[in-house]
């Protein structure tokens, strides 16, 4: 068979579609595990890369925390907090977490960094307070810019959820992980199609995010 007819057996099979080990119920376990890493995550890199890009101090902390955040393995931290903690959410958190966190916090930084500073420099003759030229200024026109770092999160959280099922969890990874335990390649092929998928649909909410949030004078530039 190939991937077409194992797509196509994988969908049309209606034992897929019921019970706990139904498509929609391993498809909301997957969006349920991407939103908490990439909400964690958003809660560290965006404050930290808003203030450092404000400021202009820590830039190269930021560098560094990034590329040891990118060059440590997910399922390398996710068996290696297993075997410490044991069975659990915490264990593919934190992977996914760490995995989440360069890119919004590298991008925010970037971001901020990069707005023309000549209405910063007018906002604070006006005797803005910081926090205002921060949020009122150079926010609104970093918005693009830090969306795209959200998207390459979560994208990146998506594809990377998957690991959820090496520690007994659900998720999309079931099928693949169970279908190659099984042998039963239909199972993997449906599973790494649905994470296609979800990948498909969260570049489309963070386009449809990036329309509804960022003003239209910033998107024409």
């Amino acid at each position: 068979m190939n991937v077409l007819n194992f797509v196509n057996a994988f969908f049309s099979d209606s034992a897929h579609w019921h019970g706990y080990d139904g498509i929609p119920q391993r498809l909301l376990e997957h969006v349920q595990y991407t939103l908490m890493a990439l909400g964690l995550a958003a809660a560290v890199g965006l404050p930290v890369g808003l203030l450092t890009g404000h400021t202009g101090r820590g830039g190269n902390a930021v560098a560094f925390v990034a590329t040891a955040a990118r060059a440590l393995p997910s399922f390398g931290l996710l068996v290696l907090i297993a075997v410490v903690v044991g069975i659990g959410l915490l264990p593919v958190m934190v992977p996914l977490v760490v995995l989440a966190i360069p890119p919004i916090l590298v991008t925010t930084y970037e971001a901020v960094r990069s707005v023309d500073p000549s209405p910063v420099d007018a906002a604070r003759g006006m005797g803005m307070h910081e926090s205002s030229i921060l949020f009122r200024v150079e926010l609104p026109v970093a918005l693009p810019l830090v969306l795209s770092g959200l998207r390459s999160a979560a994208i990146q959280v998506v594809s990377t959820a998957t690991i959820a099922a090496y520690v007994s969890l659900g998720g999309i990874g079931r099928y693949i992980i169970d279908g190659l335990y099984q042998r039963n390649y239909e199972k993997v092929v449906g599973g790494a199609s649905l994470v296609a998928v979800l990948a498909l649909v969260t570049l489309a909410v963070f386009w449809a995010a990036g329309r509804l949030a960022v003003s239209p004078g910033v998107r024409r530039r």
